[in-house]
């Protein structure tokens, strides 16, 4: 009988120790940090450890409020133009494979992006200009009978392939530069409006775009209806006004879409931040708004807060960053915290369901470009040079959210949403994750390191940002 005792004892014990282990492990956060200075570059750091009692009013905290959720998010990624697909495919087969598993993996060094975004024909980072349906002068083709993805099969399809073997869960956004000269005004690839009269035969033009890459085992989530719709002068471009979009949508582009059965989703604008009007124009015609799941923004004119505007205006239509540029040879000290305020923190504040930074890979003379108005200063997210990789400031920015908010992850209050006395200078922004796990952007907008305090619950974490420092946490 004492034997059974001293078991059930021994037993209990062992029960009780183990559950307090749990609990601890529980408690604790981790943490991965870039400095300016370079001295940690997206490295994992000694995990922190929730304390009872919170720490002292004295100290800043960051608070967390898990019942105030916002957006969902679809996920952190690039541009995957056809200039990168072109570098990526110049790389031996090993390292381009090694280079992608680091990319679009969810586990091991993986940073696991999401969402990519690639140009329907092509933009301005690719060799030559192109659409999926040039013919020659004067001739037309409504029908879409010479429709073809042509140069794309030697590149950016096979690039999207390999990397839906390593993340079958991707999405991909569409984004055209400019229909095919035929359909334009001006018969040029820059500039030119879209001749109404071809308004169905460039919706049939997506409707193939769709299906094609569908044959090819390739999923569009969504589409932009045009990329930067206000900037004439790139090449390839198009000029098109909101109220002129918003018939192409109502009229030609949903019925479509709705006529073919095609579920990608269609999204409008694409463009600067200065100009939350063009949307909110498209969204206040019910007629194209019932085909419209959204809009789309980068941030070379006005500011992030303008996506807010729209969102009040629209709260049943989504928000999604599609672009942002650095530019050669990068400032890193200027452009890492810079992008990390605006874009990570900023748009995903202001109810963005996408962060993506522009071209995800650049070789060291830039190139390729079109001539005529094609970015010759674009730097991608990593510098290829064959086989040897250089991770550019862009890298960090996306790995910093990309390998930890995971899509389907929920924006919840953090710092100002909680505590009206939150630090201003410590910019943050807070996920819950579907497994249940909290997830913690900091960046110390200051000139001077700062001490806070991560505060869940009754429970507090201390830790210190170096000026300028990204902290990403993680419990």
């Amino acid at each position: 009988m004492r034997f059974l005792n001293l078991k059930s004892t021994l037993l209990l014990g062992i029960c009780l120790l183990t559950c307090l282990m749990a609990s601890a492990q529980s408690k604790k956060v981790d943490f991965w940090l870039t400095n300016l200075d370079k001295s940690a570059l997206f490295q994992q750091q000694p995990a922190l450890v929730f304390q009872k009692p919170a720490a002292s009013a004295e100290t800043p905290a960051i608070s967390i409020d898990a019942k105030k959720k916002f957006q969902e998010i679809d996920g952190f990624g690039f541009t995957l133009t056809g200039g990168s697909a072109q570098h990526l495919m110049g790389m031996s087969k090993a390292s381009r494979a090694a280079l992608l598993k680091e990319l679009f993996a969810t586990s091991g060094n993986g940073i696991g992006m999401a969402y990519l975004r690639v140009s329907i024909g092509a933009s301005d980072l690719n060799e030559k200009v192109f659409s999926y349906d040039d013919i020659p002068q004067g001739q037309t083709d409504p029908e879409m009978k010479h429709f073809n993805l042509g140069p794309d099969r030697n590149d950016v399809i096979p690039v999207l392939k390999e990397i839906l073997v390593i993340n079958p869960k991707l999405k991909i956004l569409g984004s055209p530069w400019s229909p095919p000269v035929w359909m334009k005004d001006n018969g040029d690839t820059r500039g030119g409006s879209l001749k109404p009269e071809w308004y169905d035969a460039y919706a049939r033009y997506f409707v193939r775009y769709v299906q094609d890459m569908k044959k090819e085992g390739i999923r569009i989530d969504a589409i932009t209806v045009q990329n930067e719709p206000l900037h004439p002068g790139n090449n390839p471009s198009l000029l098109i006004l909101a109220k002129d979009q918003a018939v192409f949508v109502k009229k030609h582009l949903g019925p479509a879409f709705e006529k073919a059965k095609i579920g990608t989703k269609i999204i409008v604008y694409d463009h600067n931040a200065d100009k939350p009007e063009y949307p909110i124009t498209i969204l206040d015609d019910p007629e194209a708004k019932k085909y419209v799941n959204g809009s789309a923004f980068h941030l070379y004119g006005g500011t992030i807060d303008a996506l807010s505007k729209v969102h009040d205006a629209h709260p049943d239509r989504h928000l999604y960053f599609t672009e942002q540029w650095m530019g050669a040879p990068g400032n890193f000290t200027k452009d890492f915290p810079n992008h990390i305020k605006n874009l990570t923190i900023g748009a995903t504040r202001n109810w963005a369901r996408t962060v993506l930074e522009w071209n995800l890979t650049s070789n060291p003379q830039n190139r390729p470009y079109t001539d005529r108005g094609g970015c010759d200063r674009c730097l991608g997210g990593v510098t290829l040079d064959g086989d040897n990789v250089t991770r550019n400031a862009a890298y960090y920015v996306v790995a910093h959210a990309s390998k930890f908010v995971r899509p389907g992850s929920v924006r919840i209050a953090s710092g100002a949403d909680v505590t009206k006395s939150a630090d201003e200078k410590l910019l943050n922004v807070a996920f819950l994750r579907p497994d249940g796990k909290k997830v913690l952007i900091v960046l110390n907008d200051s000139d001077v390191e700062k001490k806070f305090t991560i505060q869940d619950g009754g429970n507090a974490a201390a830790v210190s940002l170096k000026a300028g420092s990204v902290g990403t946490f993680i419990w």
